[in-house]
């Protein structure tokens, strides 16, 4: 029996769940939009493109110690640019909507503006 292509043999996944925090929340979205809703017990962080709503789930747990009661994930396509003569796209974004339990909120992230 032949050996398969090297390019066939499968590579390793890594499972997000044995990421780190600061691997699945790249940083939070700090904008006038996203500290509107943070009154309203809501934030927004840039996620990695493979995280899923239960790992943004965790990871928001873990860094700040504070209860998620809801996660809204957001794919943002790239945007189709030019410079000069040069077309190109911006890379894709994945964002998340937390949602805190009542009472609760991210100090770090309200105070920094």
């Amino acid at each position: 029996m032949r050996k398969p292509h090297s390019r066939w043999k499968q590579k390793a996944v890594v499972k997000m769940s044995e990421w780190h925090p600061t691997d699945v929340l790249i940083h939070p979205v700090v904008s006038e939009k996203s500290m509107d809703i943070a009154a309203q017990g809501r934030y927004v962080f840039v996620v990695s493109p493979n995280a899923t709503k239960a790992d943004v789930r965790r990871a928001v747990r873990e860094l700040y110690g504070v209860e998620v009661v809801k996660v809204n994930i957001i794919n943002l396509p790239g945007k189709p640019k030019m410079w000069r003569m040069h077309r190109f796209r911006t890379p894709r974004r994945r964002k998340a909507i937390v949602t805190l339990a009542a009472g609760q909120s991210i100090p770090e992230i309200t105070e920094a503006v």
